[in-house]
């Protein structure tokens, strides 16, 4: 019975195959899978468009670091920060004035009401220099540099931290417009496939060899496929704009996108591992934690402010015109010592030293925040990168399962023994998993590139 049915499908192939070569009727094979049409894209690169220029994944971050304005931004903070760091080291130096003044006045007349000060008034012109020197304020200008320079650490990390905010951007904003162009070119595949199905169908229901339905529903496939083609043209278009914005160029380029060829890495075995190196190397979370050192330095500076400043004054110079009755000698110069002890001011230093103080709590526990942020953000990556690494087999799998039943179809539709709606159905089957096929690639490379700015670890 085994021998009998077997014996009958040969012969039924054998007639569709006479049936077919008779009317002049050829399906067109299996389209090639993404796989091979996306080698076969980078290796005949001379064949892309007109004026497009081949960017590759290394290219796009290098022109997104030196164009994207968040990053010239960033470095400015920084080194503006730095200058704070001068600014407050300059309560440490000496303080050198020069005055020169020249007054005219009411001989011997005297100031008889405002502040209190040297009442007589004398006309004369003098010039001399003054010297200021803090000798102690009991560790309280010195806090408050070590603050600041710890400020200017977190500046620095912050701008590191932007910098692998824009890698990651063009990483992403890079493989989803490869993944954009490689469905654009899955849906013309599938639009050249479909017309020449269409042709041909044109041509039996001419011949009277097929219904009208059948060319119906070929020419339903054939306007589902251009459908396609108009989303995915668009689809690429966006991404190619968005890639432009992160490449910091308001100019519509169209590049020519080329992928690495080597095979991604495989997804670390735990996750574990890569949340103990986000927890060294995450710069956002150096930036956190030198903030908070930083308000505490502070806090002990504005607690210091209660307790006295010592400093040392000095002051030399001449008074070439004025009356030898009060300016005798014709020169004057002094030195001294000052101590300016806090005594009272309405509770102004207790109420700035406990502000600060809360606020170096509250950048502690920010830290801790950010700390459970990133252990949750690391373990969504990896189990995202890791179903992504899986995906890629499946979805391989199913590009060979949809080829193997398009070629079951169309070799059933060619006996007849089916109609075009099986072969409609296995056309779009394939088609869904070439797509499948792409986005799962190019978003498992994706995904391990959000791994790495997570880990702290990117290039």
């Amino acid at each position: 019975m085994r021998k009998r049915n077997t014996a009958i499908t040969v012969y039924l192939l054998l007639c569709g195959s006479l049936y077919c070569t008779a009317q002049n009727v050829v399906f067109p094979s299996t389209p090639p899978s993404l796989a091979y049409l996306s080698a076969q894209n980078n290796s005949q690169t001379t064949q892309s468009k007109e004026g497009d220029e081949l960017l590759t994944r290394q290219q796009a971050e290098q022109l997104a670091l030196k164009n994207n304005p968040r990053i010239s931004v960033a470095a400015l903070i920084a080194l503006a920060q730095k200058q704070v760091v001068r600014e407050t080291r300059s309560g440490e130096l000496p303080s050198l004035y020069g005055n020169g003044t020249a007054v005219g006045a009411e001989e011997g007349s005297r100031i008889s009401s405002g502040t209190l000060n040297a009442s007589r008034l004398l006309n004369h012109v003098g010039a001399g220099v003054q010297l200021t020197q803090l000798i102690t304020d009991f560790g309280r200008t010195t806090n408050l540099v070590a603050s600041s320079s710890l400020q200017a650490k977190a500046a620095e990390q912050s701008a590191e931290a932007t910098r692998e905010d824009i890698v990651l951007a063009a990483d992403l904003a890079f493989y989803n417009a490869l993944e954009a162009q490689a469905t654009l070119q899955v849906a013309n595949s599938t639009v050249n496939e479909r017309q020449n199905i269409g042709d041909q169908v044109n041509a039996l229901t001419a011949s009277k060899l097929k219904s009208t339905l059948d060319q119906s529903f070929a020419q339903v496939n054939l306007s589902q496929a251009k459908l396609l083609v108009l989303d995915s043209q668009n689809q690429a278009d966006a991404a190619m704009a968005s890639l432009n914005d992160i490449l910091g160029s308001t100019a519509d380029h169209h590049y020519h996108l080329v992928d690495d060829q080597t095979s991604p890495p495989a997804v670390a075995p735990s996750a574990e591992a890569v949340i103990a190196l986000a927890m060294q190397q995450r710069p956002d979370l150096k930036a956190l934690q030198l903030s908070h050192e930083a308000d505490v330095r502070y806090s002990r500076a504005q607690h210091e402010q209660l307790l006295p400043t010592v400093s040392a004054q000095g002051i030399v110079g001449s008074v070439p015109v004025g009356s030898s009755t009060y300016f005798s000698p014709n020169w004057y110069g002094a030195a001294g010592v000052n101590i300016s002890i806090p005594v009272f001011n309405g509770f102004k230093f207790h109420a700035e030293a406990a502000e600060a103080n809360l606020r170096a709590k509250a950048s502690d526990e920010q830290s801790r925040q950010l700390v459970d942020r990133i252990v949750r953000d690391v373990r969504t990556a990896w189990l995202t990168a890791n179903t992504a690494q899986q995906r890629m087999t499946v979805t391989a799998e199913l590009v060979k399962q949809a080829n193997m039943a398009l070629d079951l179809a169309q070799t059933r539709y060619q006996l007849g023994l089916s109609s075009i709606v099986e072969l409609s159905q296995a056309q779009l089957q394939q088609t869904q998993a070439q797509i499948a096929d792409a986005n799962a690639r190019f978003e498992y490379e994706a995904d391990l590139s959000t791994l790495r700015f997570q880990s702290g670890s990117q290039p």
